[in-house]
């Protein structure tokens, strides 16, 4: 039964994935954000497979819950109607396939480097999230507190461009 659920979310994931980039059944925006979010939940059922129950409830809390209303707020500020389809340019295009080659190259040659699972430690205990609190805040607390403002500044920013001139 699990090996049939990690090819069904497996496939899941992958299709909402594609649908989120090349949509042929809407040029709306929105309909790629609701396909977003079905990527990241059928993600968040990849990591129930794993036993990485923490990371599966963060996957649908944070990602699908408040980055998704994020993207859905700039969406609907922008105030996008459906775009015209434009011709795609043989520069562009290129461009973007040698570039995507290119990070595929330096992925491939880093992993292939980097001998991964080799320095790996005794797992702990499945679903337990103490080890990664006192990790994050005592060794990482700077960058978590760095992100934190980070997030803040964002949030004064997207306040300050949406506000409406009075004059």
């Amino acid at each position: 039964m699990e090996t049939i659920l990690f090819y069904l979310f497996a496939a899941l994931t992958l299709v909402c994935a594609l649908l989120v980039v090349a949509n042929p059944f809407s040029r709306n925006p929105v309909t790629s954000a609701m396909f977003l979010v079905l990527t990241i939940i059928s993600m968040a059922g990849l990591f129930v497979l794993l036993h990485a129950f923490f990371l599966a409830a963060v996957q649908v809390l944070v990602y699908a819950g408040a980055v998704m209303v994020l993207f859905l707020f700039v969406i609907m500020l922008l105030d996008l109607k459906e775009e015209e389809r434009r011709r795609v340019k043989k520069f562009g295009l290129i461009g973007g396939l040698v570039s995507v080659g290119a990070i595929v190259m330096i992925f491939v040659k880093s992993i292939l480097a980097a001998k991964p699972g080799a320095h790996l430690s005794a797992p702990m205990l499945e679903g337990e999230t103490a080890a990664l609190g006192k990790l994050l805040f005592t060794q990482y607390l700077l960058p978590f507190e760095v992100v934190s403002v980070l997030l803040l500044v964002a949030m004064v920013g997207v306040i300050l461009l949406s506000k409406k001139d009075l004059k």
